[in-house]
């Protein structure tokens, strides 16, 4: 079905604040001025008092959140964008950070593998909302699992209930959706064009009392932010649609070609998805996105590649990272 345009508003600023990744790195420098580690960005925020007393650090885990805030020239919102792996990760590693997800206006999960849901309920009691939105799909409530190389099966942690997360509203989305007055675009399901970009082999769906293929997975959805001045800002939970379709994809439902920054997990490690790095750097190169910054389920077999691509674009996440993202070259 043809897509068309989004009138999707132009955000003035956007900062996005690691909550939950694979990784942890307090002491590596950067050159860009958009990235900030933990200790220098709280240190400006809350003063070297609270620095100097908040010393538990955040944890790393196989999961990924992030905290997406969105400024427009009258307007901000906040957007939790996945909840980790585990059931208090999330609101463990926010509260070490000094975030508030009180100030949460909508939960966007991008897809229904556990290593994405699993703090869901209890940053649900965190935000503290009634009138909270999940936006979610309708397959992220069925059950599912991986089947390994010898075909055995390991069955997933079942997404919540509406039951479990109210009194919060889930909303269910195919197509693309906006959200934050208009200045974020949920993709919906994603369209699977490139020729190597081959989804999930092992994933497996429940359907009666028989495990069905479900190499789709076609719940699988990013963020999209439009940054005035500079172009989109994409951000993913694991790209099992493939990075580079999930970016084309951004390209095509909001008329806008350039493409400011790609963060999030690209899902490119594993023995299955090794050889879709160098194709994939090959089409990044045509994309050309001034950041890239490849978290989760990435691998570092990709990371290292692209790392070498793209020096000046690539900046290695860490559990704690803020990135300030500005329409202005300020």
């Amino acid at each position: 079905m043809e897509i068309k345009n989004l009138l999707l508003k132009e955000a003035t600023k956007i900062e996005i604040i690691s909550l939950v990744d694979n990784s942890i790195d307090f002491l590596s420098s950067t050159p860009r001025r958009e990235v900030q580690p933990l200790r220098q960005w709280t240190r400006e925020r809350f003063g070297e008092e609270w620095s100097q007393t908040h010393t538990v650090l955040p944890i790393a885990e196989h999961g990924f959140s992030m905290f997406v805030r969105v400024f427009g020239e009258n307007s901000t919102c906040s957007i939790l964008f996945d909840t980790g792996v585990s059931s208090d990760g999330v609101v463990m590693n926010a509260q070490r950070m000094g975030l508030d997800l009180s100030e949460t206006d909508y939960v966007v999960l991008s897809h229904g593998h556990y290593d994405h849901f699993g703090g869901l309920q209890n940053a649900v009691k965190a935000i503290g909302k009634p009138e909270l939105t999940i936006i979610a799909h309708e397959d992220m409530f069925k059950i599912r699992g991986t089947a390994n190389s010898h075909g055995a099966l390991r069955q997933h942690p079942q997404f919540p209930t509406p039951t479990q997360v109210h009194p919060a509203k889930i909303v269910n989305t195919k197509q693309p959706y906006l959200i934050a007055n208009d200045f974020v675009c949920v993709t919906g399901e994603i369209p699977r064009e490139s020729a190597f970009e081959k989804g999930f082999p092992q994933n497996k769906l429940l359907t009666g009392s028989t495990w069905q293929p479900d190499p789709c997975v076609l719940d699988d959805r990013a963020l999209v932010v439009n940054l005035k001045n500079k172009g989109l800002v994409v951000i993913s939970g694991c790209a099992h649609a493939g990075i580079i379709n999930t970016v084309r994809y951004a390209q095509q439902i909001t008329g806008t070609a350039r493409i400011y920054a790609v963060l999030g997990g690209f899902h490119l490690a594993g023995k299955e998805y090794e050889n879709r790095i160098q194709p994939t750097l090959e089409e990044l190169k045509k994309i050309n996105p001034n950041l890239i910054v490849p978290c989760h389920c990435t691998g570092w077999r990709a990371n290292h590649a692209l790392a070498k691509e793209f020096p000046d674009a690539f900046v290695n996440n860490s559990v704690g990272n803020r990135y300030q993202l500005k329409s202005s070259k300020d």
